[in-house]
C-alpha cells in the first residue's frame, strides 16, 4: 500500500487516478455525502468487524472537520466584494478550520502500510458501486459528471490490483469500456484518445503475466505473491543472524516503454507485491488464541512503510530518500528498489570512482534551469539526472538493501562501504538472450524472479500455461529449495556477514533466497551463456557455495524434471567456469 505521504508532481495522463488520490464524490446534491457513504459502509457490516472504534471515531471527525470547511469556504462568496475589513474574520475563520483539518490528516494520514486500509477503500469503492450512486449522470448532458464516474472507476481498478482482486478487476475493465464508448459517443469532448488510452493501459497491465495458472474448466487461477505464513524459509534453531527488520521501501520505476497504469509500472507492482504480507481478516485474527490482549497493540508491524516514486526528478528522490533515512527506526533496513534505463559513462576517465560508471536514469523532464529544460550536456561533465552509487553514500551510515534492475545495473557493483554498517547491493542482469528481449515490456524477468520464482522458471523454460496441480506441487518443490538455499547461506564459512545481518527479516530473507534460485537457475539454463546475463551482488557470494552449489543445481534439475523442461537446462556448470 501507499505509504501516507504527499506524492510528488509526476509526468502522467490528466485522467490517470493518482494512488494516493482521494476519494471521487458522487455527484448527488446532498449535504455530508463523504460522510453518509462511510456511514452507510460501516453499517452495511462489510467493513464493520475490520475497523476499531478509535478509527472510526477518526473518520466522524474528518467528515465533520471536512464538511465545516466547505461550509466556511462556501459562505466567502456570499461576502461583498468592496471594502478591506469585513472579510477578514471570516477568512480567518475559514483559515483556521482549514489548518485543523490539515493538521488532522498529518495526525492520522495512513503510515502503517497496512492492507486492512485498502479493504476499507475496497468496501467504500464496492458500496458506491452496489448502490448505483452513479446511475444517474447518464441521463444528464453534463459531461464533467460523466468524468467524474470513469474516474471512480480507474480508483478502483488501481485498489483491486493492489488487493490482487483481478476478478474484480476484469468486470470493472468491461464496465469502464462500456462507459468510455458511451462517454465518447454522445460527448465530442478533447479527452476521448487519452480515456481509450487508460483503457489500453489497464487492459495490457493485467496481461503482463506470461504464464497463465488454469483449472480445470480452463478457467484463470489468480495467484498470490504476498509474503505467507509459510512463505519464507524459517530460521533453523541455533540459526546465528542479524536482527535488524525492513522498516521503509522505496520503489521507483523509471523505464521507458514498460507497461504501466495510473503511476505503477509492472515492475513497480512487482515488488510492492513481494513487500507485502498476505492480507488477514482483523476479526479471524481476533478469534485465534492469545490474540485478544494484543490486538489494540501489535506486536509488530505487518508491512513496511512504501514510497512509490513513477518517473521521480532527482530531487524528488533525493527528498524521499532523506526522509526515509531521518525517520528510519534504530535496528531498521531501508530498502531501495530502482528499476530504471541505465545511464551509461561517456568517454574514458582517469579515475575509477562512484561516479565514473554511470547509474540509472532519473526524469528530466521538470528539471528547468533558467526557462530551459536541459537536453544537452558536456560529454566532460557527468550525467545530472543520473543517480549514481556515489549519490547513496550518505545513506549507508544505516543499514542499507538495494536492488537495481537495469541495463546499467553493475555500475552499483563498484560501492565503498564506508560506515561499517550492513549494505547488500542486489544487481539484475544488463542483458538477456535475444529470444527473451521482445517481452521487456511486460516486466522484467529479474524483478520476476524476486516477485513469483516459479512463473519466472516456467517462462524461461518456454512454458506458458499450467495446471493448478502441477503448480502447487511445484510450489511446495520451491519452498524446500528456498529452506536448502537458506542452510547453504547460514552454514557458509566465507559468506560477507552482511547477508547474514539482513537474513532475520522474513521479506529480505526471501528476497535473498529468491535471488540465489534466479542466478543459479540462469547459469544452468542452455541460452544464458553470456556473463551479463547473470544477476551479480556487492558483497559478492561464494559461488561454489551458492549460485553454482551441486546441492543446487540438482534441486533445479529436478524441478525442471517435473515439468519435463530439462533438455533446457545444463546438467551442470562447474566445466564452464
Amino acid at each position: 500500500m501507499v505509504r501516507g505521504a504527499r506524492q510528488p508532481q509526476q509526468p502522467r495522463s490528466r485522467l490517470a487516478p493518482r494512488l494516493t488520490g482521494t476519494v471521487e464524490k458522487p455527484p448527488r446534491k446532498r449535504k455530508s455525502r463523504t460522510e453518509f457513504a462511510l456511514k452507510e459502509i460501516m453499517s452495511s457490516g462489510g467493513a464493520e468487524d475490520d475497523i476499531p472504534q478509535g478509527e472510526r471515531k477518526t473518520v466522524t471527525d474528518f467528515c465533520y472537520l471536512l464538511d465545516k470547511s466547505k461550509q466556511l469556504f462556501n459562505g466567502l462568496r456570499d461576502l461583498p466584494q468592496y471594502g478591506q475589513k469585513q472579510w477578514q474574520s471570516y477568512f480567518g475563520r475559514t483559515f483556521d478550520v482549514y489548518t485543523k483539518l490539515w493538521k488532522f490528516q498529518q495526525q492520522h494520514r495512513l503510515r502503517t502500510s497496512e492492507t486492512s486500509y485498502l479493504n476499507e477503500a475496497f468496501s467504500f469503492y464496492s458500496a458506491i458501486r452496489q448502490r448505483s450512486y452513479y446511475s444517474q449522470v447518464n441521463k444528464e448532458d453534463r459531461p464533467e459528471l460523466v468524468v467524474k464516474k470513469l474516474r471512480y472507476y480507474a480508483r478502483f481498478i488501481v485498489v483491486c490490483l493492489l488487493l490482487n482482486k483481478m476478478d474484480v478487476v476484469k468486470d470493472l475493465v468491461k464496465e469502464l469500456s462500456d462507459e468510455i464508448e458511451d462517454y465518447t459517443h454522445r460527448f465530442n469532448t478533447e479527452d476521448q484518445v487519452e480515456w481509450n488510452l487508460v483503457l489500453q493501459e489497464v487492459a495490457a497491465f493485467i496481461e503482463a503475466d506470461p504464464v497463465m495458472v488454469l483449472n480445470d474448466d480452463n478457467t484463470i487461477v489468480i495467484t498470490s505473491n504476498r509474503l505467507a505464513e509459510t512463505g519464507a524459509p524459517l530460521l533453523e534453531q541455533g540459526m546465528i543472524v542479524g536482527q535488524l527488520s525492513l522498516a521503509d521501501a522505496l520503489i521507483i520505476g523509471n523505464c521507458n516503454n514498460q507497461v504501466k497504469f495510473s503511476e505503477l509500472t509492472v515492475d513497480m507492482f512487482r515488488m510492492l507485491q513481494a513487500l507485502e504480507r498476505e492480507p488477514m481478516n482483523l476479526a479471524s485474527q481476533m478469534n485465534k488464541p492469545g490474540m485478544q490482549e494484543s490486538a489494540d497493540k501489535p506486536t509488530r508491524r505487518e508491512n513496511p512503510h512504501k514510497y512509490l516514486l513513477y518517473k521521480p526528478t532527482f530531487s524528488q528522490l533525493y527528498t524521499f530518500l532523506a526522509a526515509s533515512f531521518k525517520e528510519l527506526p534504530a535496528n531498521s533496513v531501508l530498502l531501495i528498489y530502482l528499476s530504471a534505463t541505465g545511464v551509461f559513462p561517456t568517454g574514458r576517465s582517469d579515475s575509477e570512482g562512484p561516479y565514473d560508471f554511470g547509474g540509472v536514469l532519473t526524469n528530466s523532464n521538470r528539471d528547468i534551469i533558467n526557462g530551459d529544460a536541459i537536453h544537452k550536456r558536456n560529454q566532460s561533465h557527468k550525467e545530472m539526472h543520473c543517480l549514481h552509487p556515489g549519490d547513496l553514500y550518505p545513506f549507508t551510515r544505516k543499514p542499507l538493501f538495494i536492488i537495481v534492475d537495469s541495463s546499467n545495473s553493475v555500475a552499483y557493483k563498484n560501492f565503498t562501504n564506508l560506515f561499517g554498517q550492513p549494505l547488500v547491493c542486489l544487481l539484475s542482469p544488463t542483458a538477456y538472450p535475444k529470444a527473451l528481449q521482445d517481452q521487456s515490456q511486460r516486466g522484467s524477468l529479474f524483478t520476476l524472479f524476486l516477485n513469483n520464482p516459479l512463473m519466472a522458471f516456467l517462462f524461461v523454460s518456454g512454458l506458458s500455461s499450467m495446471r493448478r496441480g502441477l503448480w502447487e506441487k511445484c510450489q511446495e518443490y520451491l519452498r524446500k529449495i528456498n529452506r536448502d538455499i537458506a542452510q547453504l547461506l547460514t552454514h557458509s564459512r566465507s559468506i560477507d556477514q552482511a547477508f547474514l545481518q539482513f537474513f532475520g527479516d522474513e521479506f529480505l530473507r526471501l528476497l535473498l533466497t529468491r535471488f540465489i534460485f534466479c542466478s543459479a537457475t540462469m547459469r544452468m539454463h542452455k541460452i544464458f551463456r553470456e556473463t551479463r546475463n547473470y544477476p551479480e551482488s556487492y558483497p559478492q557470494l561464494p559461488r561454489d557455495e551458492t549460485v553454482e552449489n551441486p546441492h543446487l543445481q540438482k534441486h533445479i534439475l529436478e524441478l525442471a524434471s517435473i515439468l519435463d523442461v530439462r533438455n533446457v537446462f545444463l546438467e551442470s556448470t562447474i566445466d564452464d567456469y
